[in-house]
């Protein structure tokens, strides 16, 4: 018990990871989206005039979401129902939607509805929201990491207006991390706030949770926060996933490099897949497809050449065949515009196999 307060509980831990700690409480401290929350825009605007709408949050993880929709209820002084769409399913729904019908018969108060992972959905069930939306019984906020053009029903998308989030610049993580450091009381040099935002690759939640990590290798070592990084980062895995929004901006990025004859980002974002996990059998199918309509004539050889590389993948199994593959198929990319016989291919084969290589199980 507190001496002077009496309250049995106010010396308890916070337990809270340290992202829910730093938690955004109004509008003014949410960090990033300025094209959607800036003092212009015009969700701002309606939050002002208290006219809050059924909206779609569409944007990669850590980026901001679920803070928005707590604080959004907190503005318009709703009751926030948060539900996930990977545990529950229409008959919970039903029971919420008719706890907000007795919530605004008895006290006069609306309710806020917000469904993550709405994507989990499949149309049928997204169904069950249209009339509750349609009369005002509930305001529906649905977040989503995938394309709501393909992953949600016409009458929903129809109902809610759709925001698209992105991922956090340098900048905004850079605020997160000047007040990580000023909550845990850590000494974080520009060099690490530079590692910890290039590691981050966008994800709010990810870089809090580092800085978390980190502190405590730190706190347990004694070493420098530079030091303690270095330990606590054992992997840095990018935002990368199977046959979604990311695979394909990444494929579609690899198309567009070899196509403008960019051999520097095609081993670029070619190394980025690799290194996200990507099926190499896929990417040495998708670069013969490349050498055979996109640079076609333009050098012969490159068919060839990638049509070596699968084939290669087909009969070794071993991993330094794998690395002999990716030599392969580096070369295929390198030679859309330089011959291959040069010391900048030479150099950037090793480079490439030594970052993207997994490690041998």
């Amino acid at each position: 018990m507190h001496p002077e307060s009496g309250d049995l509980f106010a010396n308890r831990a916070d337990f809270r990871p340290l992202a829910e700690r730093l938690r955004p409480q109004t509008l003014d401290d949410f960090v990033g989206q300025a094209h959607i929350l800036g003092a212009q825009s015009a969700l701002r605007q309606s939050i002002a005039r208290g006219d809050l709408h059924s909206m779609i949050l569409w944007g990669p993880p850590g980026c901001g979401k679920t803070t928005l929709a707590s604080l959004l209820a907190v503005s318009g002084n709703y009751k926030l129902v948060k539900l996930s769409a990977v545990a529950i399913g229409v008959k919970e729904v039903r029971v919420q939607i008719e706890a907000a019908k007795k919530r605004a018969d008895l006290f006069g108060q609306k309710t806020l509805l917000f469904l993550d992972e709405v994507h989990r959905f499949n149309k049928a069930q997204q169904d069950a929201f249209l009339p509750y939306i349609e009369d005002g019984t509930i305001t529906f906020i649905g977040a989503t990491t995938e394309n709501p053009s393909f992953s949600l029903n016409n009458a929903l998308l129809s109902r809610a207006r759709t925001y698209v989030f992105k991922a956090l610049d340098e900048q905004a993580l850079k605020v997160l991390i000047s007040k990580a450091s000023q909550t845990l009381g850590l000494a974080i040099d520009d060099d690490s706030a530079g590692t910890l935002a290039r590691l981050a690759d966008g994800d709010g939640r990810q870089l809090l949770n580092l800085i978390e990590t980190t502190a405590s290798v730190q706190t347990v070592n004694g070493e420098s926060f530079a030091d303690a990084l270095k330990q606590a980062v054992a992997h840095n895995l990018r935002r990368f996933d199977n046959r979604g929004d990311d695979f394909y901006d990444l494929i579609s990025a690899l198309h567009k490099s070899i196509r403008g004859s960019n051999p520097h980002a095609a081993l670029y974002w070619f190394a980025r897949m690799v290194d996200g996990g990507c099926d190499i059998h896929y990417l040495a199918r998708r670069l013969t497809v490349i050498a055979s309509e996109d640079i076609g004539n333009a050098d012969p050889r490159a068919l060839p050449l990638a049509m070596a590389g699968q084939k290669g993948i087909s009969i070794w199994r071993k991993w330094s065949a794998i690395w002999r593959v990716r030599l392969k198929v580096t070369l295929a990319i390198w030679r859309t515009k330089r011959p291959c016989k040069t010391c900048a291919t030479t150099l950037a084969i090793p480079c490439l196999i030594t970052w993207s290589m997994p490690q041998p199980r």
